[in-house]
């Protein structure tokens, strides 16, 4: 259906089920290693890839032979902190082979309902994507409570494939799709190959969560397929425990691939200008052009800042002779914008006190 090698940014979700062997609680290292090769395959057709990955908690309770049952809060956050350096030392030695870097990248719900964090987590992992890394998302499962927690890696993957702007998702399962009914109950249930809208009917279809080690049922994948379709991304099911998953996916494996109506770009255009704006900010006629041929906002070309707006918060972008430009997200607070105004951003610590950033407005994060 799809073509993995035309992705400029793809987000892959590993589930525990199939990095650690249920019986034994070891890493299947042969099986990460097959997966290596496959992200060493997508970066060298020129894509990005992301992975997001459970497993330290699993592989943390193997270490300190904890219980295979539910574990109090306490003791999943223990082993959530043996595991984690476990978990982040495999992947980089599976990836180093290939001349791949990796970086680990831990976030809670928090990160992504905050938009200040939220626009942190995105320079973040653009910046790293750019210089060639391979980011390795987990939720921060130390620290993280029921409050602050997004519960299962599905939807997770999911916000991080909205966060970094990716055009695909792929969810590793334990399955290879979304059928009409639970398959192993039911033998007349059948795949469906692709999903252009996710309906009731569809919905209704959803079973619960599978292995004793994932969290995730069907249900969490249709939310995540909801989320990553309305932000532009494709998003596909298939089975993930065998050798080079994702080639497999590419050449044809089982698979359900939900499909987006707009690319992740458009997407993201549309939800930046349905915010309503906190502020506004005027800028002169030579930022105005710049705008028009895809520039980002910088300081130089503001001339006046209104309103009283925090950081990442949608201010309104208009000419002196207040016509409307666009909107976007600012990085930084309207007290902030207003006393680095009109400055080259080489001065923009030295009228701040402390660094900052170059742009006012990204144009990732600007809707004309």
């Amino acid at each position: 259906m799809a073509t993995l090698t035309d992705a400029k940014r793809l987000v892959v979700k590993i589930g525990s089920a199939l990095l650690v062997d249920r019986v034994t609680g070891l890493l299947r290292s042969d099986w990460l290693h097959s997966l290596a090769q496959d992200v060493a395959w997508l970066k060298d057709h020129g894509s990005d890839v992301v992975l997001v990955s459970s497993g330290s908690i699993a592989l943390g309770r193997g270490v300190l032979r904890l219980s295979s049952s539910d574990l109090p809060l306490e003791q999943s956050q223990a082993a959530a902190a043996v595991g984690q350096i476990r978990l982040a030392r495999a992947y980089e030695e599976a990836l180093a082979p290939h001349g791949i870097t990796t970086a680990q990248v831990l976030v809670t719900l928090e990160d992504s309902e905050n938009r200040r964090r939220y626009l942190n987590s995105r320079a973040t992992l653009e910046t790293l994507l750019g210089l060639g890394v391979v980011p390795i998302v987990n939720e921060n499962d130390t620290v993280a409570t029921d409050e602050i927690r997004y519960g299962d890696n599905d939807r997770l993957a999911a916000q991080i494939a909205v966060t970094a702007g990716a055009d695909q998702l792929i969810l590793l399962s334990d399955v290879d799709g979304f059928y009409t009914g639970n398959p192993v109950e039911d033998s007349s249930a059948t795949r469906f190959d692709t999903i252009e809208t996710i309906t009731p009917e569809i919905e209704s279809m959803a079973g619960d969560a599978g292995s004793g080690l994932s969290k995730g049922g069907m249900k969490t994948k249709l939310l995540a397929a909801k989320m990553a379709t309305a932000a532009g991304c494709d998003m596909a099911i298939t089975e993930g425990s065998v050798m080079n998953p994702l080639k497999s996916l590419h050449e044809g494996a089982n698979s359900t691939w939900f499909k987006a109506k707009l690319d992740p770009h458009a997407a993201r255009k549309r939800w930046i200008s349905a915010m309503k704006p906190r502020g506004e900010i005027t800028v002169d006629a030579g930022a105005a052009r710049a705008l028009a041929s895809g520039k980002s906002l910088l300081p130089a070309g503001i001339v006046n800042v209104g309103g009283d707006f925090g950081r990442g918060d949608p201010v309104a972008i208009q000419d002196q002779d207040a016509r409307r430009l666009g909107q976007g997200l600012c990085r930084y607070t309207a007290k902030e914008a207003d006393a680095i105004k009109g400055r080259r951003s080489s001065e923009i610590e030295e009228t701040l006190g402390y660094p900052g950033r170059a742009v006012m407005i990204h144009r990732d994060d600007l809707a004309l």
